[in-house]
């Protein structure tokens, strides 16, 4: 599929144009004759002959950027200054900052804040440890950790590379639970050393986000830290994508009037994401879930399974399906893909049951195109803006936290994750639900409470 101009890859261009009537309808139109789209236009600056003309559009990347900039030079009398791309702009210097909470204005203060004052804080935590959480930034404060194998869609790029995702994150926990959160980028792939590194940094923080670890090392890491540490561990990739999924799926259903116990789920992907779902679809209900990966159907006498998907051909695929993802995808009701892009069409979703549902996932491109697959599925999601039905974790991370925080816990459990899914589900009301809205925006002012809730109360004894 051809990707939309995108805000995401913006830029601006400071423009000198000979002052005439038509100066600026001609620049508007270049843009969009290249393809670009025009989000604002600024004059900054104005004499007798030239006016300063700041214009901004949107792309659909950087060598389509440079085509519209090419096209803007090619216009008589027109100067192309600086371009600059708004995206990196608003990277530079990063996205975060600390800022102290208590104003420091005199010599009183400072003894409070800090010495001598300091002194008498750190021996009651002394005496009792738990008083952390009420005495110190533990309280509201997680650590976003990553080793950079596996960031969003890119793959390997290393933990320098991966920073501006984990400060994204942590920008999002702050915007919407009022949460502290720090990323932690380790020079690292070895499980022990990470494992290590968490366990030892982890008396600062009250909860552990997993972000962006290659499968299959991310389980092992996941469940090691579990067991050894008494603060939540949490991995974004694959319970934050299981709970949106799952939610995205109850409204879904409803949609369609069909129930999860009663339809055939077709589940492309089985890494970290795609375990995570399989494992919640089945804990809510879901009694026939067949999983493909790139060597196809995934099922107990396979040649050459992996050690990592026998659990995975023990407990799916109730009908002894073989063969390939697209054999697979006739006749079931729903197709869940977190795997890759272009592995089904169009005329593939046409094979599936009446009233079929369609998650294509991978991001930026997904498994289908979705105006491909709304010819033939009656609800279509994606991971992406520009669509219908965005399924995103950002539904989810910010509140589940919350809970967790809210409820001082120690540990997250399955029936946790199945409390956010249905708190985030209800968010969306019977007058709204729609073929078109079976999710609410991210910005919906109840997401956040509602699943907090919903974590706090299931992980309250």
């Amino acid at each position: 599929m051809t990707s939309a101009p995108s805000v995401s890859s913006s830029i601006t261009a400071r423009l000198e144009v000979e002052a005439r009537p038509t100066a600026v309808s001609e620049l508007t139109t270049a843009i969009e004759r290249s393809g670009g789209i025009v989000t604002a236009l600024d004059v900054t600056a104005s004499g007798h002959e030239r006016i300063t003309v700041d214009v901004t559009c949107a792309t659909r990347g950087e060598a389509h950027a440079e085509d519209i900039t090419a096209a803007l030079r090619a216009l008589p009398g027109v100067v192309v200054g600086r371009v600059s791309d708004r995206t990196f702009l608003l990277h530079l210097g990063g996205k975060l900052s600390i800022e102290s909470k208590v104003p420091l204005r005199n010599r009183d203060d400072l003894s409070m804040v800090y010495t001598p004052g300091v002194a008498r804080v750190c021996e009651a935590i002394a005496a009792n440890p738990e008083d952390a959480r009420r005495l110190t930034i533990k309280r509201n404060t997680i650590a976003v950790v990553t080793d950079g194998t596996a960031v969003l869609g890119l793959g390997n790029l290393g933990p320098l590379a991966a920073l501006p995702v984990m400060e994204g994150k942590a920008v999002l926990f702050k915007r919407f639970a009022g949460i502290d959160a720090f990323p932690i980028a380790l020079d690292t792939t070895d499980v022990d050393q990470i494992v290590e590194t968490v366990c030892a940094i982890a008396p600062v923080f009250a909860g552990i986000n997993l972000e962006d670890i290659s499968a299959p090392r991310c389980f092992e890491v996941e469940r090691r830290l579990r067991e050894r540490l008494d603060i939540p561990v949490f991995h974004d990739d694959q319970h934050g994508t299981a709970i949106v999924v799952v939610a995205a799926l109850t409204n879904a259903l409803r949609v369609v009037d069909k129930a999860l116990p009663d339809v055939r789920i077709l589940l492309s992907g089985a890494g970290a994401a795609g375990t995570a779902v399989l494992k919640l679809l089945l804990a809510a209900g879901a009694r026939d879930v067949v999983v493909a990966d790139i060597d196809g159907v995934v099922h107990a006498a396979r040649p050459g399974l992996a050690p990592t998907l026998v659990w995975t051909a023990e407990h799916t695929n109730p009908r002894g399906l073989t063969g390939t993802l697209v054999d697979a995808l006739v006749g079931v009701d729903v197709f869940i893909g977190v795997s890759a892009p272009d592995v089904i069409t169009g005329d593939d979703v046409a094979t599936m049951a009446p009233g079929s549902i369609v998650f294509a996932l991978a991001n930026p491109r997904p498994e289908v195109d979705p105006d491909d697959a709304a010819l033939h599925a009656a609800v279509v999601g994606t991971g992406r803006s520009d669509f219908a039905n965005q399924i995103n974790n950002v539904l989810a991370f910010p509140g589940v936290f919350r809970g967790l925080l809210d409820a001082r816990s120690h540990r997250i459990t399955e029936s946790m994750l199945l409390a956010a899914a249905t708190a985030l589900a209800s968010v969306v009301t019977d007058d709204e639900l729609n073929a078109t809205y079976i999710v609410p925006s991210v910005f919906h002012p109840d997401v956040t409470n509602r699943v907090a809730a919903a974590v706090e109360r299931a992980a309250t004894p």
